[in-house]
This record gives C-alpha cells, sequence and structure tokens, in this order.
C-alpha cells in the first residue's frame, strides 16, 4: 500500500500539470478585436445582427478561413466553399451538391449572396433559424461532410495555426475552449458579409448611373407589371426588389401531383408538419441568377429558357401550388426580353471581389 500511493499521487499530479500547461496557453497572443460596420448603398433594411456574435475584423477573417477549409470533413476533401464557389454567386453549377466520395445529396446548393438578411429560415425547407445554426449541420449530414463535431474540434485545438486565431477573434485563453459554437459563429460573420455590391447595372440604372436597352426595359416592365398595357408574368409577386424574393416558401408547379401526401420531396412541410406546406420551398434571391445555373431546388432546369418555359405553361398542378402559377400566354420576344432583363441583375463585382476569395 505504501508503494501504490506515491504512484498514484504522481499520476495524479502528472495529470494536473499536463491540465495546467493548458491553461492560458494563448494569453500570449494578442486580442484586440476590431469592430466592424457593413454598409451598402443599396436600399436594404439593417442587417440583423446576433449580440452575442458582432462582426470583428478577426472573427471574419478566421471565418472566410474555416469557410474554405477542408479540415471539417472527415476525411478532409470537402469544405463549405466546395458547394458554395464564388464565381457562380456561391453556388456549384450542380443538380444536386457532392459531399465526401462524391456522395450526391438530395439539393441544389442555393446562392450565398446577400444570405444575411434572410431571417425566415435557411435551406431550402427553412429549417434553419440562423446562420450559426445552419452552420452546424452540414459537417455531420452523412451525405455531405460525414464528419462529428467533436472529431473537427480536435482536429482545430491540435492545429498550427487555428487556437491563436480563435484567441484573436474570441478571446479565449486557451485551445480547450475551441468549440463548435465558435466554430459556426465565425463562419457566420464571413457569410453576413457576402453583399451585393450595388455595382450591377439593374442597380446603376436605379441610381441614374447607367440606362437600359429597349429589351431590357421592357423585360422589366413584364417582370414586375410597371405598365398596365403590359402583360404582368408574374415574377416580382415572388421575386420582388430589392432582394428579388420575399423571404416565404411557395410551390411553383414544379411536379403534377394529385394528393398532398404524395410529394417526393415534402419541403418545407417536413419541417413544419403541416401537409399544406408539403412541395414548397424557400424562394431564392435571383440576383445574380444567370451565374447560378441550373434552377430549381433539384436543380431540374438547366437554362433560364427552360424556366421561362415552365411558368409560361403555367406549370403542374398540385394541392399547394401557388395560385398566381398559370398559363401566361408570352410571346418568344417577350421571354428574350425578361431572359434581358434578369441578366442585368448580375453582379460582377461580387463574384470577383478578393474578400470573399480563398485565403489559402
Amino acid at each position: 500500500m505504501k508503494k501504490i500511493i506515491p504512484i498514484l499521487l504522481f499520476i495524479f499530479l502528472l495529470a494536473c500539470t499536463g491540465e495546467q500547461s493548458n491553461m492560458g496557453d494563448l494569453l500570449e497572443e494578442p486580442y484586440h478585436p476590431i469592430p466592424v460596420k457593413i454598409a451598402t448603398d443599396l436600399p436594404f433594411p439593417k442587417m440583423v445582427i446576433p449580440t452575442d456574435n458582432p462582426f470583428t475584423e478577426q472573427g471574419i477573417a478566421l471565418g472566410r478561413r474555416l469557410f474554405y477549409d477542408p479540415i471539417l470533413s472527415v476525411d478532409s476533401t470537402i469544405s463549405c466553399s466546395s458547394c458554395h464557389h464564388l464565381a457562380n454567386s456561391f453556388t456549384d453549377k450542380r443538380s444536386v451538391s457532392l459531399g465526401v466520395n462524391q456522395t450526391p445529396g438530395n439539393r441544389s446548393s442555393m446562392s450565398l449572396l446577400n444570405i444575411g438578411y434572410h431571417l425566415s429560415g435557411l435551406f431550402w425547407d427553412g429549417r434553419s433559424s440562423t446562420l450559426e445554426r445552419q452552420a452546424l449541420i452540414p459537417v455531420e449530414d452523412p451525405l455531405e461532410m460525414k464528419e462529428v463535431w467533436p472529431q473537427v474540434v480536435k482536429k482545430l485545438k491540435e492545429h498550427r495555426a487555428y487556437p491563436a486565431l480563435f484567441r484573436q477573434a474570441f478571446g479565449i485563453s486557451d485551445r480547450d475552449s475551441i468549440q463548435k459554437e465558435l466554430v459556426v459563429k465565425a463562419i457566420a460573420q464571413f457569410e453576413r458579409t457576402l453583399i451585393s455590391s450595388g455595382t450591377s447595372k439593374y442597380d446603376r440604372v436605379k441610381k441614374g448611373l447607367a440606362t437600359y436597352t429597349p429589351n431590357e426595359a421592357m423585360g422589366e416592365d413584364l417582370f414586375f407589371d410597371i405598365t398596365a398595357d403590359v402583360k404582368d408574368a408574374e415574377c416580382g409577386n415572388c421575386h420582388n426588389a430589392p432582394f428579388f424574393t420575399t423571404f416565404e416558401y411557395a410551390n411553383n408547379g414544379l411536379d403534377d401531383v394529385s394528393d398532398v401526401t404524395n410529394f417526393k420531396d415534402k419541403g418545407r412541410g417536413k419541417v413544419t408538419g403541416d401537409i399544406y406546406d408539403n412541395g414548397k420551398f424557400r424562394i431564392p434571391g435571383i440576383r445574380n441568377i444567370a451565374l447560378t445555373a441550373p434552377y430549381m431546388h433539384d436543380g431540374r432546369f438547366e437554362t433560364l429558357e427552360e424556366v421561362l418555359e415552365h411558368y409560361d405553361t403555367g406549370g403542374h398542378p398540385s394541392p399547394t401550388v401557388h395560385p398566381l402559377i398559370r398559363p401566361l400566354n408570352l410571346t418568344a420576344l417577350e421571354k428574350q426580353q425578361i431572359i434581358a432583363f434578369l441578366h442585368t441583375l448580375t453582379d460582377t463585382v461580387f463574384v470577383q471581389n478578393d474578400a470573399y476569395s480563398n485565403p489559402f
């Protein structure tokens, strides 16, 4: 017994020493967060920022790095940016996104442009209420990153650079304070900076800095039903300015379904449990729409021409279809004019912004 006690005491002291050595191991790293104010000259409302996750230069920089780092996935092959490419307004040009081992997902990736203003739910079905909560899900999704958060946190704690970066962003004193909540806070900070530059032709026309071509002008009229004697193409009812979405959920007549319970993908209904939400999906903002093909939640349409053809025919009947989905009887020229207007929503400055690019 006399020999056992000293050995146990030694083990206890060794354990305590190991724990103490990790306490405060980042305190020598400076923590001087620089607040950031995000401004835009577009007629957007003030962005709602969580009080527990304010913008800082360090937080945004960390979030940008995490967004592009495949360390979040089980085999370090997939990052957030794998499904959200800057050049495509943070979509991936696929009908459905691919995860670890090229595993196909269930839906198309959504654009992240102006995502910080989306307060009525994220994902196509709105199952996450905030960007912080949204960022938790892909890591453990078996069709996406296929990792578990404890392992992600372990990798970040042991990384040569991340502990200091978390200290600079959030003031933690030791690497054991790195938790998933801080990871998603940083990613959310970066994503909230993804705001339209205000330099699309549409925005410049509204500022008096450019002029539409005749086709673009007629396309806007058709889109928004501005003039009484011009057809109403019913576009602006769901894709209203300035974000070109109403942030609502709708069934736009993609599938012929006779029974409300028979939708292959129930969309919003799976989240709310209301069968009359079945077949409804979040109405996406369509700024940069020309850069984000294919279209719809399942990427079924390859071109804007196919999209216009779908709406012109009045879509397919189902119990929850939006009442404004109806035959439009557009001429070939009118379709071309609407598409010409949609191209004025292209924001090339946004997709070429180095502040949003891969930092590695």
